[in-house]
């Protein structure tokens, strides 16, 4: 904690941590769909100030509407920002309602900026003797800086001193202004002197003075040392007019008169109701604790917030507050080592995470091994920091032969985040981790899957209200990062240490979160944490691929996308490339006059796949377009890449499964993405052909056979669905029988595809207009066939009416397993939005059902499997879809089909059955 004798004057930039909060934190909403997000950042960067400075004089300033005297001297000011976004704009009135409440004086001041104020009040602070704290995160309040006047980042939880200015701008701060006056400054579209960037300006700087120091003397700055120097005074002179008026506008005004100085800026009693209202509304139940106490100001809320769980219907652990990385230990000898396992056997549980050089599973070497226990009781075990000087570490394969038995106990003690890649990197060294407990990150999606990333930097912001050390921070940017094993113990201890610490307290924050919610626990505990080992496993086996078949590919798609450009070419009369959106703009709309379907927000014809799609009905040149994006696609993405992914050390392509992507429960994959390879097309089968099983073995594609359709019989339990389904009816061929009232074998081709786009059509959430262009047909036909299907489905019509009034009042839908389906936008004032929603209400209690249900099919096909002990006839390598594949032993395969799909079959109990349809091949193509 910052200690002062006098505390002091801390004046907060609202209007800039207020857009960096908006922009750099996770979006973050209510369950009425209030965003929520900007004001939790610039909140709890209040807080972070008062625990750290514990002021008495305060004031939070905001930029008013409307123009300043700045835009009067150059109307370009700032033209270039967009408009304020209605999510940000709509947390502005209640955020400074929360200020007011906590009972910091808000300052507001028309036709001047926040910048301003906050520089005469400094200045007055100064002179009045007074220590000022500037928090803000915009680099030109640097010029402020003096010795009596500091900058803090609470963001990035940096100060900048006088010194601090020198070393990031290479300029003392008396020269900030005549830096940005040089360089200009694109966020504030001040225009600067062209062609002068960072070095050449610090060099004038340095070796003049400022900017009217400069123009005095242009004959010196070919003497300077930076590249350009030579003719550089041609450039400054020419735009010497712009320069000055650059230095005017980056110019911050200190000698405003104002109604107010920094002696009545006095921080007063907060209103502890309306705060309570306020944090209940917007649903920051961990503050409301201090809200509950007998302090009349927030900073002694802060120090008096009471332990327990007073005032807080969802609590989260007392613990949330302090992280202290010196109470962190670092194992460097057996002892200590020894010491740690015996704490880890006696522990009820404890987190666990591994550091390596990789985020790549399969190539990934373990650098070290962090523990928590408790709160702040946390340990990291360094194994190949290698960097010179690096001191003596325990040897790796000996620490893990040690903690072997540990990590392979089938007892469920282990908590981790994203616990797969862990379980991954282990399983290289041959340690299989097993009695996982808990995954923080499943935990968090399956409490609210939109409520924000489930990574642990922006779960340990959310939920424990704590800025976790960032990897850039210690290991740098970009090509220059570091690798871990190349950190310094100083900086990768706390690192690691503190991402076990913050892995065991969201573990105990979720814990309370989820049992108040009905079933929640049990899907992470009985479907994702389960789910996760499989998935692993999955990714470890890997799959077969054909690179020589690949390559044919390759070189048969890229002779057809050449054809395809030579004749949009002609088409067009003119060659153009194809990937420039620009010039396909000026092709389509202005050359051929194609009718403009639909803008980009910037009001240029949009050439997005959906209007390609449109005009393809018509028009030759944008099908034949989209078949060439199509094609580049799948050369690009899968012929081309496949064969690189190979690893060496299996012969196989390791995808990875992603759990907590999808808001709806659904798994996805990447690197290679094995859900976005097109089954529609000979090319996209094409590429499924070179997926191909090991000698002796068969591919097996066992897939759900319309299993949205059935849970939404399920759900609406309407009579006619039941029956068809109940009686193997083939269900496009009945809907289209009781749509279009023909007996169903006089059902034609045609009234049968019709059928399937209601079918399907209505479980996305379809209009009768988006039916009307699916089918080409009118929408007044589209509507008539929508009513008649509702007159004969009546169940599915109240459902749909149910599912929607539900959502709009509780905020969620809910998947027959009890997993949540968040719908922040199911109430918004924006009506594409909350169309959105709604069809998104319809479907996501189907597609989430889907989901638990192919996950729980995994779960029972694996139990099966390992019942069958070590046995190698048989391997699941993928899930795409509502579909399983393996692997199995050509004389396994009469045995072990049947089983499959009877355990997906049978794996739950619907109202209606569920039918699993497998196919036998020698590669993916022909098993689907």
């Amino acid at each position: 904690m910052h200690k002062h004798n006098t505390p002091p004057l801390v004046l907060v930039d609202g209007s800039s941590y207020l857009f960096r909060a908006f922009h750099g934190l996770p979006p973050l909403t209510n369950s009425k769909g209030q965003d929520t997000g900007a004001i939790y950042g610039v909140v709890n960067m209040l807080r972070s100030l008062v625990k750290d400075y514990e002021p008495t004089h305060m004031a939070v300033v905001f930029d008013a509407k409307g123009k300043t005297f700045r835009d009067d001297i150059y109307d370009q000011y700032k033209a270039n920002r967009p408009p304020m976004p209605d999510e940000l704009r709509s947390q502005i009135e209640p955020l400074h309602t929360i200020v007011k409440a906590m009972g910091f004086p808000i300052i507001v001041e028309p036709g001047v900026e926040a910048d301003d104020v906050i520089g005469t009040l400094a200045k007055q602070a100064t002179e009045q003797g007074i220590e000022c704290v500037i928090s803000t995160g915009d680099k030109d309040m640097a010029q402020l800086v003096s010795e009596h006047v500091t900058l803090i980042n609470t963001m990035t939880r940096t100060k900048m001193d006088l010194d601090g200015v020198v070393e990031k701008f290479g300029v003392p701060a008396e020269l900030i202004i005549d830096f940005l006056a040089l360089k200009g400054d694109k966020v504030d579209n001040i225009p600067g002197v062209p062609g002068v960037g960072d070095k050449s300006a610090v060099a004038m700087l340095n070796g003049i003075g400022g900017v009217h120091a400069i123009y005095d003397n242009l004959d010196k700055i070919a003497d300077l040392d930076f590249r350009g120097a030579k003719t550089m005074a041609q450039k400054m002179e020419a735009h010497k007019e712009q320069a000055l008026l650059s230095y005017e506008l980056a110019t911050i005004e200190c000698g405003l008169k104002l109604e107010y100085e920094p002696k009545t800026l006095q921080m007063t009693e907060m209103d502890k109701a309306q705060l309570k209202t306020l944090f209940v509304d917007l649903e920051f139940k961990k503050w409301l604790s201090e809200v509950s106490t007998d302090s009349d100001t927030y900073a002694d809320a802060l120090d008096d917030t009471p332990t327990g769980d007073q005032g807080n219907e969802s609590p989260l652990p007392s613990n949330t507050e302090t992280f202290d990385t010196s109470a962190y230990h670092t194992v460097l000898d057996k002892d200590a080592f020894q010491s740690l396992i015996d704490k880890l056997r006696a522990a009820e549980y404890y987190a666990v995470d591994t550091e390596t050089t990789s985020l790549d599973y399969m190539q990934a070497q373990l650098v070290g091994i962090s523990f928590a226990l408790a709160p702040n009781d946390a340990y990291y075990v360094p194994l190949a920091h290698d960097y010179p000087g690096a001191p003596q570490q325990l040897d790796r394969d000996w620490v893990l032969e040690q903690l072997k038995p540990l990590v392979e106990a089938d007892d469920a003690k282990k908590v981790g985040q994203h616990i797969k890649y862990d379980k991954n990197v282990l399983a290289n060294y041959d340690v299989h981790l097993r009695g996982i407990l808990c995954d923080t990150m499943l935990a968090s999606y399956v409490l609210n899957s939109v409520a924000t990333k489930h990574n642990m930097d922006s779960l340990a912001l959310k939920y424990l209200g704590h800025k976790c050390i960032g990897f850039e921070e210690i290991a740098g940017k970009g090509a220059k990062q570091l690798t871990f094993n190349q950190l310094t113990l100083e900086e990768a201890s706390p690192y690691a240490a503190e991402d076990a610490d913050v892995t065991l307290r969201l573990y105990e924050a979720f814990k309370p979160l989820l049992k108040a919610q009905d079933g929640l626990s049990e899907v992470l505990t009985e479907i994702e944490v389960p789910l996760s080992s499989i998935l692993a496993k999955m990714e470890q086996t890997g799959v077969l691929i054909d690179s020589q078949m690949l390559a044919q590919q390759s070189q048969d798609l890229a002779k057809r996308i050449i054809e395809l450009e030579q004749k949009v070419h002609e088409l067009a009369g003119e060659p153009f490339n194809l990937g420039s959106t620009k010039q396909l703009q000026h092709v389509l709309f202005e050359k051929m006059s194609l009718p403009v379907v639909k803008k980009t927000p910037k009001g240029a014809p949009s050439t997005s796949e959906e209007v390609l799609h449109e005009l393809a009905n018509e028009y030759e040149l944008p099908a034949l377009i989209m078949q060439y994006r199509g094609l580049s696609k799948l050369k690009n993405t899968y012929t081309d890449k496949l064969p690189k992914m190979i690893h060496h050390r299996t012969n196989r392509v390791h995808t990875s499964y992603h759990q907590a992507i999808a808001a709806t429960g659904r798994l996805s994959s990447s690197d290679p993405n094995l859900q976005n390879i097109p089954i529609r097309t000979a090319e996209g089968r094409q590429v499924r052909q070179a997926f191909i099983p090991q000698p002796g073995f068969k591919m097996v594609a066992a897939d759900y056979s319309q299993i949205e359709l059935r849970i939404m019989a399920h759900l609406s339990k309407d009579e006619g669905l039941l029956t068809a389904f109940g009686a193997g009816k083939d269900i496009h061929s009945a809907t289209a029988s009781e749509v279009f009232s023909v007996p169903l074998e006089q059902v034609s081709n045609e009234q049968r595809r019709s059928a399937k786009a209601i079918n399907f059509g209505l479980i996305y959430g379809m209009s009768a207009f988006g039916l009307s262009k699916q089918l080409n047909i009118s929408r007044h036909d589209a509507q008539t066939y929508m009513d008649t299907y509702f007159e004969r489905y009546p169940g599915v019509l109240k459902y749909m009416e149910s599912t929607r009034d539900g959502a709009k009042q509780s905020g969620y839908v809910s998947t027959v397993f009890g997993r949540r389906l968040y719908l922040p936008d199911i109430n918004a004032s924006n009506g594409a939005r909350r169309k959105g929603a709604e069809r998104a209400a319809i479907n996501a209690p189907m597609q989430g059902t889907a989901a638990d249900i192919i996950k729980k099919a995994m779960i029972a096909v694996a139990a099966w499997i390992d019942s069958l002990g070590e046995t190698k006839d048989i391997i699941m390598t993928m899930q795409v879809h509502d579909e399983l594949v393996f692997e199995i032993r050509e004389d396994k395969l009469d045995d072990y089909v049947p089983k499959i799909c009877d355990i997906m079959q049978s794996c739950v109990s619907l109202d209606v059955p569920l039918i699993v349809e497998a196919g036998i091949g020698k590669n993916w193509d022909e098993a689907h």
